[in-house]
């Protein structure tokens, strides 16, 4: 775990996407780098518990007993959350929160945080996405565009690993890939279908973390190839997608530099008002109850945006009264997410001489095509889609006995099976905010993080867009039974939540710099999803990946020259 001395250049708090990432570049450059994680330790191999486990040695074959879903009725609501991973969830009932309005908060405190869980899309944001605030006068202009990041993008995905074709899309870059998987033949022929009807829509492999041909890099790291078995919740024994406890976390281990603290709870960043920076973080052991300071000339606060968020408005100072940086007041404001409530079905009787053969870890992906040059619908923004296809057997169940036996022993192949699920990008609102709730507190004296989030009539109106632009499409594919749903769920079911700590050019609307520093406390960095200006529609783990390598480059520039 390292030498554990009190006194780091470097303190990162998380050990998720973003942390794991600040921690890789920190001990790579040869900084001592203490990296402070809530939950338990995680290790690459070692604690996968079930990544091997045939169903039938599940005690309830997967599923979570209905005892534990009624004590946990948010964790309960996720679609990962099953009896192979529940272990990586964080439970309802061990980490309480309040809602103001009704909010999923899908949490994962281990070593690797979410890590080990997410869905491993990996779409790099495109002009248009950074242009489209300061376009629309909606949210706030970023401080950074496409070139900016852009190098990053490149730098992250050759080592992490992204499968993915060149597709050649201005709205959709593209990166550093690994080849492709192959589409089902129904993916195919509906991206033909959209093709030769429209000119500004596209259908494209789903770009993910996934080696499918790992380079001396991938190897290097002590990865191998994806097995596609799907069963990446468990965590992957092979290493086949990208995680921090695959990755980066045990490449900063082999440097020296990296000491790894599991079970510390960050009650707060220290603030020194004569020194006028940061000096350090106060921790609370999450197993003794026992207090600590650690002391750094840099901190990255890499939590997950809503435990950012709680971090920073938690330490205050006779400088800073209300949260670390917050002379706007807006630190906790501005928090948006993904809308994933919609959805569309439907059946297919062609390629009838095909079926499913092997197992995709990801869907194919239709790049958002509303309002990207130009405001065209009654809706700002817009969304992107998801597109799967699959073909499966069906049994005949009628009948008794003998009969009904051999029925089931003689299954047939059915039509195939489509479906979209909508993925857009929410407007970021003061109204939509986390705060401290004023006398509620966590058994290790945090106070508990209030949440009020919703949805609002831009949402509502996307979401009938997409169910009708669909409809179409998927009529003009010749797909039959088409079946639209709105599930109305909650937001944060999407796991997408940002902001709070958004990035912008002018401190009296925002909390951090074009290079992710807190503007009044310049050797405090945040760069996961609390950063975010906006949301954009794609899946935004690559974009946090690539904001951290770019600012803890910047960072050790700036402690070079003794600005930090």
């Amino acid at each position: 775990m390292g030498v554990d001395n009190g006194s780091f250049d470097v303190i990162v708090i998380g050990s998720g996407i973003s942390g794991g990432w600040a921690a890789k570049e920190f001990t790579g450059m040869g900084l001592k780098t203490l990296v402070l994680e809530r939950g338990r330790d995680v290790q690459h191999l070692k604690d996968y518990p079930t990544t091997n486990m045939m169903p039938w040695e599940f005690e309830h074959r997967g599923e979570i007993p209905l005892e534990i879903k009624e004590k946990n009725p948010v964790v309960s609501r996720c679609y990962a959350f099953k009896e192979d991973a529940q272990h990586f969830f964080v439970k309802d009932t061990d980490h309480p929160y309040v809602q103001d309005k009704p909010f999923d908060w899908i949490r994962g405190y281990q070593v690797g945080g979410k890590s080990l869980l997410w869905a491993r899309q990996t779409q790099r944001w495109s002009e248009y996405d950074f242009e489209g605030p300061a376009r629309d006068g909606f949210a706030l202009d970023w401080p950074i565009r496409y070139r900016d990041i852009a190098p990053w993008y490149s730098y992250v995905e050759r080592f992490a690993g992204i499968s993915g074709n060149r597709d050649g899309l201005d709205i959709l870059p593209d990166g550093e890939f690994l080849p492709p998987q192959e589409m089902s033949c129904v993916q195919d022929y509906f991206k033909g279908v959209v093709a030769e009807h429209y000119k500004d829509r596209h259908v494209v492999y789903g770009r993910c973390a996934h080696l499918t041909r790992p380079e001396k890099i991938h190897l290097d790291q002590g990865r191998a190839k994806c097995q596609n078995r799907v069963l990446c919740q468990r965590g992957c024994p092979f290493g086949g997608y990208f995680s921090s406890n695959a990755s980066t976390l045990p490449w900063a281990m082999r440097t020296g530099n990296l000491t790894m603290r599991p079970n510390s709870v960050v009650e707060s960043v220290i603030y020194d008002d004569v020194r006028g920076k940061a000096t350090g973080v106060r921790v609370v052991d999450a197993i003794t109850k026992e207090v600590r300071e650690y002391s750094a000339k840099l901190i990255f606060v890499n939590a997950a945006a809503l435990n950012t968020n709680l971090i920073l408005l938690n330490s205050k100072s006779k400088r800073f009264p209300n949260g670390l940086g917050n002379d706007s007041g807006l630190l906790g404001k501005y928090v948006a997410f993904h809308i994933y409530r919609a959805r569309i079905s439907a059946t297919y009787d062609g390629h009838l001489d095909k079926k499913t053969d092997g197992r995709l870890p990801t869907s194919a992906y239709i790049p958002r095509f509303r309002n990207v040059k130009r405001q065209e619908t009654d809706f700002l923004r817009g969304y992107a889609a998801g597109f799967s296809a699959n073909r499966r057997h069906q049994s005949d169940q009628s009948g008794f006995g003998r009969d009904l036996k051999q029925r089931l022993d003689h299954p047939e192949w059915g039509m195939w099976n489509v479906g979209s699920h909508i993925m857009g990008e929410t407007i970021p609102k003061l109204s939509n905010m986390v705060s401290l709730d004023p006398s509620k507190k966590d058994e290790w004296g945090m106070p508990l993080l209030k949440v009020n989030i919703d949805y609002d009539d831009n949402d509502e109106r996307m979401i009938r867009d997409f169910i009708g632009q669909m409809t179409e499409m998927f009529t003009k594919a010749g797909f039959s039974d088409i079946r639209a749903s709105d599930s109305k769920q909650a937001p944060g079911l999407d796991i997408h939540e940002m902001g709070g700590v958004r990035m912008g050019n002018d401190p009296k609307t925002s909390l951090l710099n074009k290079w992710n520093q807190l503007h009044n406390c310049l050797n405090v960095f945040v760069t996961d999803g609390a950063c975010m200006t906006s949301t954009s529609t794609q899946n935004p783990s690559l974009t946090y990946m690539a904001l951290t390598a770019r600012a803890a480059d910047h960072a050790l520039r700036e402690l070079k020259k003794g600005n930090l």
